[in-house]
């Protein structure tokens, strides 16, 4: 038999269960953050690091993405149609070589503090397809 003593107690641990462990679980569906990955380098070259920073409102994901490249690569590129929803991801990326722009299509599954996804890009009307498995970067 529950006295009232007890079931106050028993109110407020429960409270205290889900103010801790709340905030925790909405951070780990939440993009918003650094994520960080490298690609292997063309023909045995040196791997290229990517960093994406993310920024989640709702379903949207706002971001830029520098990934290492030649020296005319830009520092960071601006995402765009970034979306989300329950958990899966996507957003193009546009960039300028030559005159010529480039589009990259970027899919993925967030699960915690890892994004596994898939870059696809036709670079000459040669499609390209990368996988990627970013983790979160601690800030």
């Amino acid at each position: 038999m529950l006295t009232r003593r007890n079931a106050f107690v028993a109110l407020f641990a429960a409270f205290l269960l889900m103010a801790g462990l709340a905030p925790a679980a909405r951070a780990a569906d939440d993009a918003t953050g650094t994520w960080k990955w490298s690609t292997p380098g063309r023909n045995g070259g040196a791997a290229r690091e990517a960093t994406l920073k993310l920024k989640q409102d709702g379903e949207k994901l706002t971001g830029t993405i520098a990934m290492g490249g030649g020296a005319n690569a830009p520092a960071e590129t601006e995402i765009t149609d970034g979306k989300i929803k329950d958990g899966e991801l996507s957003f193009k990326v546009t960039r300028k070589r030559q005159n010529n722009e480039i589009v990259s299509n970027y899919t993925g599954k967030l699960a915690g503090d890892s994004i596994k996804g898939k870059v696809e890009t036709n670079v000459n009307g040669t499609p390209r397809s990368n996988e990627f498995e970013a983790k979160r970067a601690k800030e």
